[in-house]
């Protein structure tokens, strides 16, 4: 039953988040809502290599780099279509990771640089809070950026 509602939740953070995700495109990646906020392509970059990230800290291997976690924007961004990519591989690295793990995996202690210690459970849910967050900046930006 665990791994149904993992799933069933999964699917719905995708399933909501591409409602703003999938209207990211190169003609709107520099948006921003002002002059101090960060572009829409550098927040997409950003979903992509923090999905990726949390997977890894998870246990998913990846071969993905930070840069923009604590970084400005300096255009990392601009490729829209390898920050799609990273999306699609960190949704499927926390769909891995749903697979892979057995029910009493989820309630196992876990370090985090942000959070100090937590269940996997609890960077599991925040992974899923932290997409659902950039991909509601993101459409405030599609609708009142400049």
């Amino acid at each position: 039953m665990q791994k149904e509602l993992l799933r069933e939740i999964l699917k719905q953070n995708e399933f909501t988040s591409h409602f703003s995700l999938d209207r990211v495109c190169a003609e709107n990646a520099s948006l921003k809502l002002n002059d101090k906020a960060a572009s829409i392509g550098f927040i997409y970059r950003h979903i992509g290599e923090m999905m990726n990230l949390f997977a890894a800290m998870l246990g998913i291997p990846t071969d993905v780099r930070n840069s923009t976690m604590g970084e400005a924007d300096h255009g990392q961004g601009a490729d829209v279509e390898y920050s799609r990519q990273l999306i699609s591989r960190g949704y499927g690295a926390l769909k891995e990771l749903v697979e892979s793990s057995v029910d009493e995996d989820w309630l196992k202690p876990i370090d985090t640089p942000f959070f100090g210690t937590v269940t996997r459970m609890r960077l599991f849910s925040h992974a899923l809070f932290h997409t659902s967050h950039h991909a509601g900046q993101i459409s405030l930006t599609l609708a009142r950026g400049k």
